[in-house]
Formats: C-alpha cells, sequence, structure tokens
C-alpha cells in the first residue's frame, strides 16, 4: 500500500500541499468556534452586552464560512486527486499486462487481471478519498484535546478514560477484518471466472445441457462471496452501535461531572459547553478514523493484488539497443530461421519444444503439420514473440528476434491466431487494426483474396457494418476470413496463420489458397494446419511430433519417408488422393 500511494501520488505534491493548508485553516477555524461560543454565554450573555455578542457573532459567522469554503475546496482537490490517482494506476496496469507473456498472463488469470484493474484499483481510490478527506482528524483530535484541557484540567481526564476504550475496541476489530478482506477479493476473482466461462461456453453448455450443473457452480461460488461479504458487515454491524454506545455513554459521563463543577462554581457554563464541543469534536474525529479504518484492510488487500501486477519483470523485453533489420535473401525480406530452438515453460521440467531447426523462404509456403499437442501453435507463438525462446534462436533476415524492438518486429508479420478474435466496431475497423492508413479499395482487394468480399457487400452497411465484441454477429467461417483479410491488408513481409483456415468449407478453403499463393508471392507464409488437403501442395512441410521435428520435405518426399506424416495423411485420405 506504502509503495503505491507514494509511487502514484508523487506528481499530485502540490495538490497535497494545498490540501495540507486547508486543513490546517479548516482545523484552526473548527478549534476556535467553540471559544468564541464559550466567550459570548461567559461574558455576552452573563452581562447582558448586546454588542459583544453582535459583534463576536459575525466573528464566529466569518469563521465559520471560512470554514465551510475551506471544507469545499478541500472536497474538490480530494476528488480530482483521487480520480487522477485511479487513472494513473489503471493505465500502468492495462500496460503492464500488455508487456506480460503468455504464461505471464496464465500465472494471474484474466479474470483476476480484470478485477485487479477495475475493482482492486477502486477499493484503493475510495481508501485515498476517504483518508485525504480526514486529513484534518489527526490535528483536530490533538487540537481538541489541548482545547478540552484548556476549559477545564479536570474534567479532561474523561478522555483518558474515553480514547483508549474506543482505540482498543478499533484494534480488536480490525484484527479480524483485514484477513476477510483479503478472502472476499479472491472469492471476487472467483465469481468473475465463473462468470466469464459460463459466458464464453453458453453454446457447450447448452448442447450437453449442463445448465443445471454451471449454475450449481456459479451459486456455489456466489454463496462463498456472500458469506464472506455477511461475516465483513456483521463485523461492521457491531462495530458502529458499540462506537455510538461509547460515545453516548460518554457524554452523558461529561454532563453529570460537568454539571456538578459548574454548580460548585469550579468552571463557567460557557465553558463547559466549549468542554462539549471539544469532545464531541474529538469523538468525531474517532468516527471517521474508524470509517476509514474499516475501508482499509480491503484496500490493503486491493493495494497488495495490484502490486503484484505491478512488480512481475516481464520476460519478454525489448533490447536497449535494437538491431535493424535488411533483407538479405536476394533482396527479399522475410527469411524466418529455426536454429536448434528450444522452449519450456517456466517451472517446467521438461521443454515442449525440443531441437527445433528449419527455414522458412520469402516467396514460398512452409506448413507445419502434427498431432494434437505436438507444439504447433506453441512453435510459431515465438516468431511475434509471445513467448520467447529458452534456447537457440529465431531469426528474421538473420538477425535474431530477441534484438529487435519488438514494435519493429510486428510491423513485419501479418499474424492469425488460431481462435479469430474481432473487436468491437466496424469491419473497417477491424480490417485496419495493422494499417490505420489503408484506404477502401485496400480494404476490398484484402476482402476479395480472403474470399470475404461477398458477404461483406450483402451486410446493410457494407464496410462500416457494426462489429460486436469478438465478432459474436458474424459466423466463425466468416470471422476467419475478416481475420486473413486484416492481417493481408497489413501488407507484411511474414504471414503466419495458426490453423486459421479450419471453418472454411474446401471450396473455400480452395479459392483462398490460390488467392493467397498469387497475391503474396514475395512473402514467407507459414501455415499451420490440421486438414491435409490445405497443405498439399506447400513448398515446404514440417512434420511435428511430441516437440520435436521428426520430418522436413514437400509432401511426395514425406510420404514416402515419414511415419509419423503417413499415419496424418492416410487418416484424411484415400490412396488415390494421396498420389
Amino acid at each position: 500500500m506504502k509503495q503505491l500511494l507514494l509511487k502514484y501520488l508523487r506528481p499530485y505534491g502540490r495538490r497535497l500541499a494545498l490540501l495540507a493548508v486547508l486543513v490546517l485553516v479548516q482545523s484552526v477555524g473548527s478549534l476556535y468556534l467553540p471559544t468564541l461560543n464559550a466567550d459570548i454565554i461567559n461574558n455576552g450573555v452573563a452581562k447582558v452586552d448586546t454588542h459583544y455578542i453582535l459583534v463576536t457573532g459575525l466573528i464566529m459567522l466569518g469563521v465559520a464560512l471560512l470554514v465551510g469554503l475551506c471544507a469545499v475546496t478541500n472536497a474538490y482537490t480530494t476528488a480530482k486527486t483521487a480520480m487522477g490517482f485511479g487513472r494513473d494506476v489503471r493505465r500502468d496496469v492495462y500496460r503492464k499486462v500488455e508487456s506480460l507473456s503468455q504464461s505471464e498472463m496464465g500465472k494471474f488469470g484474466t479474470p483476476s487481471l480484470i478485477t485487479r484493474n477495475t475493482n482492486d484499483v477502486q477499493q484503493v481510490q475510495t481508501l485515498l478519498t476517504f483518508a485525504t478527506l480526514m486529513l484534518l482528524t489527526p490535528m483536530l483530535s490533538i487540537g481538541s484535546i489541548i482545547m478540552a484541557l484548556r476549559q477545564d484540567a479536570p474534567l479532561s481526564i474523561s478522555i483518558a478514560i474515553i480514547l483508549p476504550v474506543m482505540v482498543t475496541f478499533l484494534f480488536l476489530m480490525l484484527r479480524k477484518a483485514i484477513p476477510l478482506f483479503r478472502t472476499m477479493q479472491a472469492r471476487l476473482d472467483r465469481i468473475n471466472q465463473r462468470m466469464r466461462e459460463t459466458l464464453s461456453g453458453v453454446r457447450v453448455i447448452r448442447a450437453f445441457v449442463r445448465a443445471d450443473y454451471e449454475e450449481k457452480r456459479f451459486s456455489a461460488a456466489n454463496k462463498d462471496l456472500t458469506d464472506t461479504t455477511v461475516s465483513v458487515f456483521r463485523l461492521f454491524s457491531v462495530m458502529f452501535p458499540v462506537m455510538t454506545i461509547i460515545i453516548g455513554f460518554s457524554m452523558v459521563g461529561i454532563m453529570w461531572f460537568g454539571g456538578h463543577r459548574v454548580g460548585s462554581g469550579g468552571m463557567p457554563i460557557g465553558n463547559l459547553f466549549a468542554f462539549i464541543s471539544y469532545i464531541m469534536q474529538l469523538l468525531f474525529s474517532v468516527m471517521m478514523a474508524v470509517m476509514v479504518a474499516a475501508q482499509f484492510p480491503r484496500a490493503a488487500a486491493s493495494a497488495t493484488r495490484i502490486q503484484d501486477v505491478l512488480n512481475v519483470q516481464p520476460a519478454i523485453h525489448d533490447p536497449a539497443t535494437p538491431a535493424v533489420v535488411v533483407p538479405i535473401a536476394g533482396g527479399k525480406r522475410g527469411l524466418v530461421q529455426f536454429n536448434d530452438v528450444e522452449f519450456r515453460y517456466p517451472g517446467a521440467e521438461d521443454p515442449i519444444l525440443g531441437h527445433i531447426s528449419f527455414t522458412a523462404q520469402p516467396g514460398q509456403t512452409t506448413a507445419i503439420v502434427g498431432s494434437t499437442g505436438s507444439g504447433k501453435s506453441t512453435l510459431i507463438g515465438l516468431i511475434p514473440r509471445l513467448n520467447d525462446v529458452t534456447d537457440g534462436a529465431v531469426l528474421i533476415d538473420g538477425v535474431d528476434i530477441r534484438s529487435i524492438d519488438r514494435a519493429d518486429l510486428w510491423k513485419h508479420i501479418g499474424f492469425v491466431p488460431q481462435k479469430a478474435f474481432l473487436f468491437s466496431g466496424t469491419v473497417a475497423s477491424n480490417l485496419r487494426y495493422g494499417n490505420p492508413d489503408a484506404t477502401d479499395e485496400d480494404l476490398w482487394h484484402a476482402l476479395s483474396i480472403a474470399q470475404a468480399d461477398e458477404f461483406v457487400k450483402a451486410m446493410p452497411e457494407g464496410l462500416y457494418e457494426p462489429i460486436t465484441q469478438g465478432g459474436a454477429n458474424v459466423s466463425g467461417g466468416q470471422r476467419q476470413r475478416l481475420a486473413i483479410a486484416r492481417a493481408l491488408v497489413k501488407k507484411a513481409d511474414i504471414y503466419v496463420f495458426d490453423d486459421s483456415f479450419s471453418a472454411l468449407d474446401l471450396k473455400t478453403d480452395s479459392l483462398l489458397r490460390a488467392a493467397l499463393k498469387r497475391e503474396t508471392n514475395d512473402a514467407t507464409m507459414i501455415v499451420v494446419a490440421q486438414r491435409v488437403s490445405t497443405i498439399l501442395h506447400a513448398d515446404q512441410i514440417v512434420v511435428l511430433e511430441e516437440g520435436g521435428v521428426c520430418g522436413i520435405g514437400n509432401h511426395k518426399d514425406l510420404v514416402d519417408r515419414c511415419e509419423t506424416y503417413q499415419e496424418i495423411v492416410y487418416s484424411q485420405l484415400s490412396a488415390e488422393e494421396v498420389a
């Protein structure tokens, strides 16, 4: 918590200094008012001095107006500071998440990262708002004690009884509250995870008639969160009434003993009223401290979770002195080389990929095939540095990709992931995602290559037809073709297709591959495929088995000499089709 606040409040030093001045003025004014009131009662009323009452009353009014103005300015400045703090933290958490590798993101989980950047930031922001507004609490508390002692020292003994009781009770409550708040945030993560899974997998749930099962899982997570929240509020439902009772008994005792002091002539009645005002200010300050303290455990737990994300040192980072990629393959860009590449996840005993070596030439199509779990998607994910190799090197035009600035690296790559994803917006905004300067003609040309122009033309608004989040309002095949068109609009040197034709029918698949061959004949094409018909005419086929290369060559060569490739081919094609 301390580290987070110090880092993100540093730019607001001037505002905090202004708040300190406002709090000082507000505290002095609040402490001065009861004294003026006591003077009116002791001197003005007792002596029936109307002029004194009027002059002192006007001074009281002026002080009250000044205190009110400071309070309003304090609230406004506090709100701006707290909102700015929240904005800055959310920005940095978002940037940090963008820099994480896939394995690092998996460590936290998507639902947890969302919660940390929304609910957790809001909890710390709320605490900051309360705490800043209550900056006057310490000054007001100390000032009230001093001023109460000035009014009547013997009666001030009551403060030595009241404060320890309140502080002890508050400490006991907070000691129980802090673990509960941490548990509550973890269970909030769990309910977000359940909700996200249900929304993402709603079709699977309905297809397998598992709505009741998922409802029970969600209900269990919901009950856990509810039970923890109820425990927290039950704790605070005891805290505030007990505090109110303590304050009530304190005031009764003060008025009882104070009345005796006034009756015996030990103190003026005006001083008694002033003493009561100071005690009320003191107890009010303690109550405000309780409100801040009530928010503190949850905010502290949230701050720890936010700091956990901010403290992660991404394994993938840009080099201090980036290398420049220059074409080496006969003037063409896009030569991709895997040199004895190994990759293993952090903490794993065995590598996912090992001793991978092959070269993908510009103007040629390199296909990667293998059984499920052989590491195909992991392998091509190394090219755009979704993960970094743990041994060996991936080179583009002879340069290790780890020595290239990632923004520069990504300019050379048109990547189509296995799960085609579209962003909320329009068809045009999605296609321009990698090339904001593309014209409508460029978009239609890319759509034509991707065999997507017909269904886009059939849309009421064409290129400017709205697309919902994730592309939920288009079919799977249309989503894949739009994702392919988006990569083509980028006009990259290297195109990577991670099983990007799986939702297409054979005719569309054939037309699309033929169009790609014509339009991208100078680019390097790397295609991951499950369907053998997609890669029969590839210039080079790399066969993976259990994370290693078991064959490299064209279709004819591999059918003759690679057993793994033979099994894949004959499981999908007849002997006549293979020949």
